[in-house]
């Protein structure tokens, strides 16, 4: 159910060495980059992980800048999964549509302020 985890960095290249090793050793490494984040794993792998300058400016911190992603599996679920979260007390951070690089999801925060969403990465 979990496709990835992401989490906050103030030092960018610093956890990025880190996570390279760290990854590197799990037999995976970079599968996207831009200045924002950099993300590990294998498309159609196991969960991946995800390092990103928190998205609201703010320092990354516990919280701040950790996503729960779940994923889906084809657009439609992903707009399911997106109103769900909204009728059942969440809160828009995104409505589902595509992001680039064959990513595609949908943003939403949980009734406590927790940043999930739904995604789908699509094949070339």
């Amino acid at each position: 159910m979990i496709g990835y985890v992401t989490l906050g960095t103030n030092d960018r290249e610093k956890s990025a060495k880190f996570y390279d090793a760290l990854c590197g050793e799990l037999g995976v490494g970079r599968m996207m980059e831009n200045e924002q984040f950099i993300a590990w794993g294998k498309p159609g792998g196991g969960a991946g992980i995800g390092l990103t300058r928190p998205f609201d400016g703010n320092a990354a911190s516990v919280g701040n800048g950790v996503m729960v992603a779940l994923e889906a599996k084809d657009e439609a679920q992903v707009q399911r999964l997106y109103d769900i979260a909204l009728a059942n007390g969440g809160s828009d951070e995104g409505a589902p549509g595509d992001r680039g690089g064959g990513f595609y999801a949908g943003y939403f925060r949980d009734p406590d302020g927790n940043k999930l969403n739904a995604f789908l990465m699509k094949g070339e």
